[in-house]
């Protein structure tokens, strides 16, 4: 499931054939992201609470916690599970944050909410697919509907959020979805502060880039995205799903007694590198079948 987002990216353009195998794809997708692992320490006050597909991050102070993304609607169970087993809890969450409105990412921001009374930040034009619970430019397609969710703060490029002595710095990071919003903060790391960033995503995916696409001005939000991603250089990638950054294979070198693998300067650029290349070629795709479509 490493490369599971480049293959979705690469079925874009599903002839109807091919439909039921992408059909089945998705259901094995759909049973990996609520696959449940064990929740562990990241670094620092950084821990993981997502399931063994889909990331959700736990940010702790004294004051207070700050959750970042939740997973499919089904699986926020284990999230909250998963935050009592490291010892914290649910109502002490003050700030929930959302990276992106899309299904696998926010099931549970409506349930946890309610239940905890956190406010709820995003990025502001995501904030009217959060409270209508739908994917842009796929309105009625239920099955990628989710909980509607009220949006307390919506957020633009350089707006932080503080609590017990930790900044979250919003990054308007667009093109995934019209508001995808990266985050970045810092951490200790011994007598070593590291920069993270708790990336949005870049990924294709679902998206139309030509013809009816998704929203007006998704290639431009992309490019922008790709030009800002080289100005920033963060000691640890942290992305809403675990492959971005291959979670699993740095729980092992943790569970081996190695240094902390998270720390990984020059990660993210390589990764936002192989991001641009993979858009450039799907936008090629989808032009030459928009073209061939004609």
């Amino acid at each position: 499931m490493k490369r599971s987002m480049v293959v979705v990216a690469g079925m874009l353009l599903v002839t109807p054939a091919a439909a039921q195998s992408l059909s089945d794809f998705m259901r094995d997708m759909i049973k990996h992201w609520n696959t449940p692992t064990e929740p562990f320490k990241v670094i620092d006050n950084i821990y993981y609470v997502g399931t063994d597909g889909l990331a959700s991050y736990l940010v702790t102070t004294p004051q207070g916690h700050i959750l970042i993304d939740t997973a499919m609607p089904e699986a926020t169970g284990q999230i909250e599970g998963s935050i009592a087993k490291l010892g914290f809890k649910v109502a002490d969450i003050k700030y929930i944050i959302n990276t992106h409105a899309h299904i696998d990412h926010t099931g549970g921001l409506a349930q946890i909410k309610q239940e905890s009374g956190a406010q709820m930040v995003a990025g502001a034009k995501d904030q009217p697919l959060l409270e209508g619970g739908y994917y842009p430019g796929r309105e009625e397609e239920k099955h990628l509907m989710f909980p509607p969710v009220k949006v307390d703060r919506a957020v633009h490029e350089g707006d932080t959020i503080q609590l017990g002595g930790v900044t979250l710095t919003a990054h308007e990071t667009p093109g995934h979805s019209p508001g995808c919003t990266s985050w970045t903060t810092t951490v200790k790391d011994g007598e070593a502060t590291r920069s993270v960033i708790f990336f949005c995503s870049a990924t294709v995916a679902l998206n139309r880039l030509v013809g009816r696409s998704t929203y007006p001005g998704i290639i431009d939000d992309y490019k922008k995205t790709f030009a800002w991603s080289k100005t920033v250089h963060p000691d640890i990638l942290l992305a809403p799903h675990p492959e971005m950054y291959d979670m699993a294979g740095k729980r092992a070198k943790i569970a081996a007694g190695a240094p902390n693998p998270f720390v990984k300067p020059g990660e993210f650029n390589a990764y936002l590198d192989k991001l641009e290349t993979q858009f450039a070629d799907g936008l090629a795709k989808q032009t030459a079948a928009a073209g061939a479509a004609k």
